[in-house]
């Protein structure tokens, strides 16, 4: 990626944020150039030289706002933990991710563009999904399974690893009423240790008590079953 100059660089900036607002507020379709570039304070080439087009324009807000979200490495805490227990990593984690959750310093307008993106993706939630989604649920995936035996079935497993992800997510998508119902529980980063040590906690539990159903599972998979006809034949002698 070619270096660029101090100015340069302020200018992309301002236009990441004002597109990132336009976006957000208006969508892709309402959005107009002219817009973006009146409220950066920018003319319309300096979003041809940056990004080449309002497409390309839009999809680098979109990765922008996301790797705001994404920074902090979760994949990357799980793997620094790989000599840790599973419950361990869990709690590196869930605790990572929820770094990322729970930072109430970023531009509102972040939040609400991923949110249009969701409700109306392009290929840049593809993107998203396959450089950020799977490699996170994989990591989550591994300590799972290390959990609940070697013998659950993917499914099971997947299924698992969407339920602490679901929980994780909670804190973002209801903060909104989470502060209205609860007015005097401050939902932002001076809650992570709490929030990191409960939903840990929980998931275990309920990991726990779902291992003993899979124990010897494959080994029994193998074992010839049992028909009603074999049964009934047995009891007539």
């Amino acid at each position: 990626m070619t270096r660029l100059e101090p100015d340069q660089a302020v200018t992309r900036q301002r236009l990441l944020d004002a597109a990132g607002e336009e976006f957000a507020d208006r969508g892709f379709r309402n959005a107009t150039v002219r817009d973006i570039c009146k409220r950066a304070d920018a003319n319309i080439a300096a979003i041809n030289y940056h990004f080449g087009d309002k497409e390309r324009l839009y999809a680098a807000t979109v990765q922008y706002a996301h790797l705001c979200a994404t920074r902090h490495d979760v994949v990357g805490a799980v793997a620094a933990a790989k000599d840790l227990s599973p419950e361990q990593r869990l709690h590196a984690f869930v605790r990572t991710f929820l770094v990322g959750i729970l930072d109430t310093g970023r531009p509102v307008w972040h939040a609400k563009l991923m949110a249009r993106e969701i409700a109306e993706p392009t290929e840049v939630l593809d993107k998203i999904a396959q450089q950020t989604v799977r490699p996170r649920l994989a990591a989550l995936s591994e300590i799972i399974r290390e959990v609940i035996g070697p013998d659950a079935p993917q499914q099971i497993v997947m299924n698992c690893a969407r339920s602490v992800v679901g929980q994780i997510l909670f804190y973002h998508f209801a903060r909104p009423m989470l502060v209205r119902v609860f007015p005097d529980e401050p939902f932002d980063a001076t809650k992570l240790d709490e929030l990191a040590d409960h939903i840990t906690a929980f998931t275990l539990q309920g990991l726990r008590g779902m291992a003993p159903a899979f124990v010897g599972r494959r080994a029994a998979r193998g074992k010839p079953r049992k028909t009603m006809r074999s049964s009934t034949r047995g009891a007539r002698r």
